[in-house]
């Protein structure tokens, strides 16, 4: 089986791993990092349960259940998107004159927290994601919410979590120039929060502005939510706990970036 850790991969994650704790007793010693990141991606990307995680991989599927939750909440997750985006920022490849954001929902199989009825799906329960791209659809944001939330109502949330990009000199980048959205988000408030933290709200209004003229920039956005339903474990929410899904959807949008270095 080809390897889903490169090199390249696991230099930029491995030293943000927290240690294991210490055995005073002695005991088996704990599974690889890299095999258990291992069998993580290879659920992310091919869906399957975590018990029927292959044998080949040399740890069981509960243990990378385990890392894939120690390590969301100690935020590698998080620090590993931003330490790629540093790369992207220094290597020329992000563009801060426009960003776009959007949402996607999925459907929740099993309920649990940030769920909520979809209105576009005969009130199953969902979840959304809330994404913001770059001006070359490259993710730079993310969080979750139950289906039900409006989109404006999570706008300033996941705005908020752009991180700091650094990689050249002068001041770290956060704020893109202009920021595009669908009719969605058509509400003062939402133009007033972008102006708060100086970005140009481009903002389609309803009953002006026709559908066919929204893909102008809105195309990248789109595209890249495509690239996150090549992610099998994100097209259907199995998990109830929502940090074990938020940390699917950072660590999609983490690799989606790694993958354009």
């Amino acid at each position: 089986m080809k390897p889903m850790v490169a090199d390249e991969l696991w230099e930029e994650i491995k030293p943000l791993l927290p240690p294991h704790p210490p055995r005073p007793r002695g005991g088996r010693p704990p599974s690889s990092d890299r095999a258990a990141l291992e069998g993580i991606l290879y659920v992310l990307r091919s869906g399957i349960p975590w018990e029927l995680l292959p044998a080949v991989f040399g740890v069981c599927g509960m243990t990378c259940w385990r890392r894939l939750r120690d390590w969301q909440a100690a935020g590698v997750w998080v620090r590993l998107h931003g330490r790629i985006l540093n790369r992207l920022q220094k290597a020329d490849k992000l563009d801060w004159r426009r960003a776009c954001v959007d949402s996607t929902s999925v459907r929740a199989t099993k309920g649990g927290e940030e769920v909520g009825p979809s209105p576009t799906d005969r009130r199953k329960a969902s979840t959304k994601h809330h994404l913001v791209v770059e001006g070359h659809g490259y993710p730079i944001a993310e969080c979750i919410s139950p289906g039900n939330v409006n989109d404006c109502q999570r706008l300033e949330a996941v705005i908020d979590a752009v991180p700091q990009v650094g990689g050249k000199r002068g001041h770290p980048r956060r704020r893109p120039q202009k920021l595009h959205a669908d009719k969605g988000y058509d509400h003062a408030k939402c133009r007033r929060a972008l102006r708060r933290r100086g970005i140009t709200p481009r903002i389609a209004r309803r009953g002006i502005e026709s559908k066919e003229h929204l893909g102008r920039y809105r195309w990248a956005v789109e595209r890249t939510i495509a690239w996150l339903k090549n992610f099998r474990r994100l097209r259907v929410r199995d998990e109830r706990r929502a940090d074990i899904h938020l940390a699917w959807l950072i660590l999609a949008c983490a690799m989606i970036c790694f993958h354009q270095l």
